[in-house]
């Protein structure tokens, strides 16, 4: 019954703000157009479409304003007189009561402010979806700002969601697209990621983590937390002094090279990905500033670590792979990779594949930020994936949703930016460091113990999948001999892998002694092995022979 009454004001909002009139009906699908009838019997307000509409998403409250944030950062797609009102949803949301604001701060720290800051400014500065920003100083005069979560957001929150979930069920039962799109999963990340961005220790944890992984770094700071004032729905932080980045006059007035920021932005959201796995997934403009300090060599600025997203390693390496290959516009090797790791079915025609991605692909390469549109890339690669039933991957959301923010701010910063040319270098020196021996000692010393301690297991658990194999002969004689060949071919597999880690061995120890001239290649990239690194992996070959039957 809520989803019933949440869905009524939804439909009433759009009829109040005649939203309607914000798309050119003949723009819209037929059936759309039926539905929006009913929208003609109420007189328009007084305002123009961009004000209509950000007033209709504050209404409906913190996941349409999210929404409408996204929006406002696609200039490519949005009118500029709708981008201009949406602008204002990042952090000039309607704020709540000032003596509300002040009892949950005192609630949560149990103390008068009084008690616990120097000094509590009383208007906020800033005031967002799902919270509110005031300024401070603790004793110490720390200038800080104190955030606290919207009173009973949880509950609207907890209605739009159910209200998602209905409309996801609809959609992966009637659509014919709804199984491939895995709706439902969608909604279940999506929820996941609105409630944890309702724990600011949780915010507060990210934040500390980003800031660890860029401390000292010239291309992004991260303000510090501090602890003994942060709670579930009050976090307190040091106070930045920065420039918006979406200020583009202001940036441009201290001199800023637009270039130079454009690109770092680049660098820093491939740095997050791959060499740190864990990348601020909400840099929507109202988050991100630039320092005043050294515009020659801008450095930003990120708050609200909310929402944070990592990858599996396995989709690190074929998003990488797929990245570096469209580059180099191997579109054989991105079919193949599409394949391999499972975004698209193993009965794929590879050839097939490959010509639908150079299909999408080709016409965007050699050109300026500014001449790609992404919209419409992405519009080829929906027809795509219709093709080749390419499943959604929930795990990507995030980061897609990081990659289309990261767009908009580079079109906004510099539209001469060349994407690729900036993101080329780093994906070809991440895989190179990927496969080298640093990288595979890394992994030894981090995960070498489990296997040790497994690995004279696996003799066992191949003993009882023969046993088992042995149990099915006994029902079905037919397959006796399926098992008899299973067992020779684990004989010869065995063999074969000792007499290929032998060789493996062999040819590091002939490098170790040969050394400094041994160098290989793996995936294309030339890497040069390390001593130290060569005889731990000497050492570990020994152990694996050690133990195999």
């Amino acid at each position: 019954m809520a989803v019933f009454f949440r869905l009524v004001t939804i439909l009433w909002t759009l009829v109040r703000y005649r939203l309607d009139q914000v798309v050119p009906a003949e723009q819209l699908p037929w059936h759309v157009r039926l539905l929006l009838l009913p929208c003609k019997l109420w007189p328009a307000p007084k305002l123009n479409r961009g004000e209509r509409l950000r007033h209709a998403l504050e209404d409906l409250g913190p996941i349409f304003i999210k929404f409408g944030q996204l929006l406002s950062t696609r200039p490519d797609l949005i009118p500029e007189d709708i981008v201009e009102e949406l602008n204002r949803l990042q952090d000039k949301v309607p704020p709540f009561d000032k003596e509300l604001f002040r009892r949950l701060v005192e609630t949560a720290l149990d103390a008068p402010v009084e008690t616990v800051f120097q000094s509590y400014e009383r208007d906020p500065l800033a005031s967002a979806s799902v919270a509110q920003v005031h300024g401070a100083t603790l004793h110490s005069g720390q200038s800080v700002v104190i955030k606290v979560i919207r009173p009973g957001i949880e509950r609207v929150i907890a209605k739009d969601v159910r209200l998602l979930y209905v409309l996801a069920h609809m959609v992966e039962r009637y659509s014919v697209d709804g199984k491939r799109l895995r709706p439902v999963e969608v909604v279940e990340d999506y929820r996941t990621t609105i409630f944890d961005e309702l724990d600011l220790q949780r915010e507060a944890a990210n934040a500390s983590q980003l800031r660890r992984n860029f401390l000292h770094s010239p291309l992004l700071y991260v303000p510090e937390v501090f602890w003994d004032y942060t709670r579930n729905h009050v976090l307190v932080m040091e106070r930045i002094d920065g420039i918006p980045v979406n200020d583009v006059r202001a940036l441009v007035a201290q001199g800023t090279d637009m270039k130079a920021l454009a690109e770092r932005g680049v660098e820093i959201f491939f740095k997050q990905v791959f060499e740190h796995n864990f990348f601020h997934a909400d840099m929507h403009p109202g988050n991100i500033f630039v320092a005043r300090e050294n515009p020659e060599y801008p450095r930003y600025i990120a708050v609200d670590m909310a929402i944070v997203g990592s990858l599996t390693r396995e989709d690190q390496y074929y998003l990488a792979r797929n990245m570096l290959a469209m580059f180099r516009r191997d579109y054989r090797q991105v079919a193949e990779l599409h394949v391999q790791s499972g975004w698209v079915p193993e009965h794929t025609r590879i050839e097939e594949l490959e010509a639908a991605v150079r299909t999408v692909c080709e016409p965007i390469f050699e050109k300026p930020l500014k001449d790609i549109s992404f919209g419409q890339v992405l519009m080829n690669l929906f027809r795509t994936a219709r093709r080749f039933d390419m499943e959604v991957q929930p795990q990507l959301v995030l980061l897609q949703k990081t990659l289309l923010n990261i767009e908009g701010l580079g079109r906004q910063l510099y539209p001469d930016l060349d994407l690729w040319t900036t993101a080329h270098p780093f994906l070809e020196r991440w895989l190179k460091e990927h496969f080298h021996p640093k990288a595979v000692w890394s992994d030894f010393k981090r995960y070498g113990p489990e296997w040790l301690e497994k690995f004279p297991m696996v003799p066992q658990l191949l003993l009882s999948g023969l046993q088992q194999a042995q149990n099915v002969g006994d029902v079905a004689p037919q397959l006796r001999d399926i098992k008899g060949e299973l067992e020779r071919q684990r004989i010869l597999i065995t063999r074969s892998r000792r007499r290929a880690a032998i060789g493996v061995l062999a040819i590091l120890g002939a490098g170790i002694i040969a050394w400094p001239t041994l160098e290989t290649q793996v995936a294309g990239l030339d890497l040069h092995l390390v001593p130290m690194q060569s005889w731990a992996l000497l050492a570990f070959g020994a152990v694996l022979i050690l133990f195999r039957k």
